[in-house]
């Protein structure tokens, strides 16, 4: 297994820099590890049963996403915005997929995806628009990266393009009929509002509302399912604040008084927004169309 990174421009005028997104893994991955699951999961997990463990509930929601783009069994997938490479893992190890492909912007996940030493795996630090494999994918999955694709001065009109140019991507991408898996937390009441703890710790991103996804969507996907499970990032955002209030001491002396105590403002504020709604947390599974002829 293998790291690659592209040393070509990245077009940053799609959403979040990729500086400003980097910055947000400064602390280090030790200090992830204090309060994430073992998997290193960090997106909502899914709690179909009440019983769960939070590494359980993680290991659910990848699997959900294994079945819903198609992905089990297949010869290449990708992963946009692979974190710390649990779905990676997953694909390869339980779901007997041949190759496995991950994309990041973050130097430390890219490090400890390689770390692992998967033959089936490939890392690379680069962005969805820079991609360009030499073969297509059978299925694509994306957890959490819609989130960044769109900046706070960002109109619908321009929400709709960054997003509609990702999904164009994304058929291109695949083979014909490929699905995409999408995870992605979306306003529900809520609107942008700057100085925010959410906003605070994602500077330049601005979160889609599902009628713009469905707008950039159009024509190029179908949309088969879609799931608002809000409650399950509520969930998920309480365990994460747990565990990080347990090991408080060693997460200051890894991340600092002033990054830790951000942390424990960002995941109360962004739970008590998913409990009033403020916040949705979308799932939703699509199928490449057809490019429409002229």
């Amino acid at each position: 297994m293998a790291a690659h990174r592209t040393d070509g421009p990245t077009d940053e005028a799609i959403g979040a820099s990729a500086a400003a997104i980097r910055s947000h893994y400064d602390a280090g991955n030790d200090f992830y590890a204090l309060w994430l699951d073992p998997t290193l999961t960090y997106s909502a997990a899914l709690w179909d049963e009440p019983d769960l463990s939070l590494e359980e509930a993680q290991l659910r929601k990848l699997d959900f996403h294994v079945a819903a783009a198609g992905a089990a069994e297949a010869r290449r997938v990708l992963d946009v915005g692979c974190g710390w490479g649990s779905l990676l893992e997953r694909l390869t190890r339980v779901h007997g997929v041949e190759r496995a492909v991950g994309l990041t912007l973050s130097e430390a996940q890219a490090a400890w995806v390689t770390a692992r030493a998967n033959p089936r795996v490939e890392v690379r630090l680069e962005s969805w628009v820079d991609h360009a494999p030499a073969e297509p994918y059978d299925a694509i999955v994306t957890i959490g990266a819609l989130e960044h694709f769109a900046r706070p001065e960002d109109d619908r009109k321009r929400k709709v393009e960054s997003y509609r140019r990702f999904f164009e991507h994304c058929r291109a991408l695949l083979v014909p009929g490929g699905r995409l898996s999408l995870q992605t937390i979306a306003f529900g009441i809520g609107r942008y509002v700057p100085g925010t703890p959410v906003s605070r710790i994602f500077p330049e991103s601005h979160l889609p509302r599902l009628d713009e996804i469905a707008a950039a969507a159009d024509g190029v996907f179908e949309i088969e399912r879609l799931r608002n499970d809000r409650s399950d990032y509520e969930r998920t955002l309480t365990c994460w604040l747990e565990r990080l209030r347990a090991r408080r001491a060693d997460a200051v002396r890894i991340a600092g008084e002033e990054r830790t105590a951000a942390y424990e403002e960002y995941l109360a504020f962004a739970r008590w927004g998913f409990e009033q709604g403020v916040f949705v947390l979308l799932r939703i599974t699509m199928r490449a169309l057809p490019l429409r002829r002229r």
